[in-house]
């Protein structure tokens, strides 16, 4: 068999030239990309040289079987680089997102919320105009903060209550992020049902103002009623002053066999059973009552035994002291040995002839405002 050969033509001058050029630009090319990487990768390390940080360690690694050792770093040693980046997120108290302002209402009682909550009082001006309007400007930024504000309805009840309308009204203009109305004394919350024909239900209007202005929240004591929650469309937090009043009460030593709370009215008798419970399960008493007129009232006969114990009455508000002094002139009469009145609210409207004509009470505790 013939063996095949294949011959292969030698290049001439011009395709020689014309490869030797195009291997030059091909090493020109080549050239010039690495020459751009190596400008490229220079000058991406000179961007990003001075985002680098060194560690420093206040110990060196150390080493055995030729593999270093990480310490074990808790919260209390921390290399340096470590620690300056724990303090930058650490939270700045005193630049709290938590703001309190008060009212003029009862501007000692915010004071005491302050100084037990660590805060100061966020600088509000309020003011009234010679026509008696009222003029509020907050004196400090609350833009997106959670601002509480302290403004009891205390009397003069419709003063009070347009004051903190403003209030609201000023933060919610000037873009806080949450607003809470707290409410110790929240006035208008006798007037929860239609008792006649043709009778306005004002808690419910009242709940329906302070929703509108703007609040977020409303935080109240010691409702009238527990219902009055349900007026509101916004949330509602009812807390209660029963613990102040039981540890009032555990400092007179009194026997639990000599006790017996007594409610003042039928609509207290839940309240009442309530705190007989936490007395340990002492009896209970019910003043029966009736009322010709408003802060007009008249009581009748007492339900429950009373003679020979200490009566306690529980009611969440004293405005003329009429049920509270004829109410302990009833179990003075029955028997009682002692009577403590004892209230949240203490309104005390024109309070006084009644207080000196009666001294039927052995003591009073009124919770403030």
């Amino acid at each position: 068999m013939a063996a095949a050969s294949l011959t292969l033509p030698f290049a001439s001058s011009s395709s020689a030239a014309a490869a030797s050029s195009s291997s030059a630009s091909s090493l020109f090319s080549r050239y010039t990309l690495s020459h751009r990487r190596f400008v490229s990768s220079e000058s991406r390390s000179r961007i990003h040289a001075h985002k680098t940080f060194k560690c420093d360690l206040s110990e060196p690694f150390k080493n055995i079987n030729g593999k270093p050792i990480v310490p074990i770093l808790n919260e209390r040693n921390l290399p340096n680089f470590l620690e300056t980046a724990r303090m930058e997120k650490t939270v700045n108290r005193t630049s709290t997102r938590l703001k309190l302002f008060s009212g003029t209402a009862n501007p000692i009682l915010s004071q005491e919320i302050a100084w037990y909550m660590g805060l100061e009082l966020g600088k509000i001006n309020i003011k009234r105009f010679a026509d008696g309007e009222i003029y509020v400007q907050l004196q400090e930024s609350v833009r997106g903060c959670d601002v509480y504000l302290v403004q009891p309805t205390c009397p003069p009840a419709n003063e009070n209550l347009m004051e903190l309308l403003v209030m609201i009204d000023a933060c919610r203009r000037a873009s806080a992020k949450t607003i809470t109305a707290v409410i110790p004394y929240f006035g208008y919350a006798r007037a929860d049902r239609k008792t006649q024909g043709r009778e306005s239900i004002a808690a419910k209007l009242v709940a329906n103002l302070i929703t509108e202005a703007g609040a977020n929240r409303v935080l109240a004591c010691d409702l009238h009623s527990g219902q009055s929650m349900g007026y509101f469309d916004i949330p509602v937090d009812h807390v209660y002053s029963l613990p102040v009043i039981l540890d009032y009460l555990a400092s007179k030593t009194i026997s639990s066999q000599d006790l017996v709370v007594v409610s003042p009215d039928v609509g207290g008798v839940a309240r009442a059973r309530a705190f007989a419970k936490k007395l340990s399960d002492a009896p209970l008493a019910i003043v029966d009552k009736r009322r010709y007129g408003h802060n007009v009232a008249e009581v009748m006969n007492l339900i429950g035994d009373v003679k020979g114990k200490v009566a306690v009455m529980m009611d969440d508000m004293i405005d003329t002291a009429g049920t509270i002094a004829k109410g302990a002139a009833l179990l003075h009469e029955e028997g009682a040995r002692e009577v403590y009145a004892c209230c949240t609210h203490a309104v005390f409207s024109n309070i006084s002839p009644q207080i000196d004509a009666n001294k039927s009470t052995s003591n009073n505790l009124p919770t403030r405002n």
